[in-house]
């Protein structure tokens, strides 16, 4: 048999009906994760996957994926697992994971480094203002040559908030499934109580202003699972966890749709801070309070970023040889 054959063999085999008569469908989700450089994200993908390796730095953008049985003798459930490398110097690599193909499938996590909140916002601000803008592009595509399916994908992100909701018209979601992880927690832990509650309400705020669900993590084993049981939950179609923890003396957990406005409060300032500060939104006004605590400092991803061709873990002997041969 050619590779063809098997392959038409293999979707056949999907195709036909299981023993109650119904096609088997196979699940394929996938998830971009980026954040913060060194700020966890691997890690958190090797924990989703159970495996036990020591994270590398990640380059560029990386690949991987997981695989699940949902019973027995049925084909395997997909996740493919995209990490974009350099913090928020390659945003452009964005639109390699997301395309018009798997946008209905598509589901991104953020990874904030809780032990560095002078980039918190900017990194944040940054890497979902470039990706919702080539979702958007993607989406108005698809109104033209699938309606149907554009519409589903808006209709899904606004279900995440009850109509009834208090605060259904005045959040903006974000057009695809989000998770924002708050890593370090451990760090984070040590600070004074008055920055922890700036840098939780204001996540807090985010989170749910964008309808995305928040949860901190660290290296410890319970607070990994709670990460990964979101991830699941996006990726496998898990059961979603209905617990909330919203104590700031505690790691956050708060799944999508779960917190509302009046819970969180308005943002950590004085009202006549309040009233000096212009601002046209209210995430613009979180932002000008969380930055006149911790201002922004500015810090450049790209002039860490190391020459890969001199990174061991990329070695290739023959190559190297005909390198140093052309150098010289």
């Amino acid at each position: 048999d050619t590779l063809w054959d098997l392959a038409i063999a293999e979707v056949e085999k999907r195709e036909s009906p299981d023993d109650d008569g119904k096609p088997v469908e196979v699940w394929e989700k996938s998830v971009l994760f980026m954040g913060n450089k060194n700020g966890g994200k691997s890690t958190i993908i090797l924990r989703c996957l159970e495996r036990e390796e020591i994270p590398k730095p990640t380059l560029a953008l990386e690949y991987t994926f997981g695989r699940r049985t949902r019973r027995h003798n049925t084909p395997k459930d997909i996740a493919h697992f995209w990490e974009l490398g350099g913090g928020t110097s390659l945003l452009e690599l964005i639109r390699i994971p997301i395309t018009i193909n798997n946008i209905r499938s598509f589901a991104v996590v953020l990874v904030l480094d809780l032990s560095k909140p002078n980039e918190l916002w900017t990194t944040m601000e940054k890497l979902l203002q470039v990706t919702r803008n080539h979702v958007n592009k993607i989406l108005t595509k698809l109104e033209k040559t699938n309606p149907e399916v554009a519409t589903e994908i808006k209709q899904r992100m606004q279900n995440n908030l009850q109509r009834d909701h208090p605060d259904y018209e005045l959040v903006d979601p974000f057009p695809i499934p989000l998770v924002i992880i708050g890593s370090k927690y451990d760090i984070f832990h040590e600070f004074d109580s008055e920055m922890r509650k700036i840098i939780s309400k204001t996540l807090r705020f985010v989170s749910h202003y964008y309808g995305a669900s928040l949860v901190f993590t660290s290296k410890s084993e319970a607070l990994l699972l709670k990460a990964r049981a979101l991830i699941n939950h996006l990726v496998f179609g898990y059961d979603k966890s209905k617990s909330v923890s919203v104590d700031h003396s505690k790691p956050l957990f708060i799944p999508a749709g779960l917190d509302s406005l009046s819970q969180i409060g308005p943002p950590p300032a004085s009202d006549s801070d309040i009233g000096k500060m212009r601002a046209n939104t209210p995430l613009e006004l979180w932002k000008k309070v969380f930055e006149k605590t911790f201002p922004p400092k500015s810090f450049c991803d790209l002039q860490d970023t190391k020459d890969p061709a001199q990174d061991l873990q990329y070695a290739e002997y023959e190559v190297d040889v005909m390198r140093a041969q052309k150098t010289q």
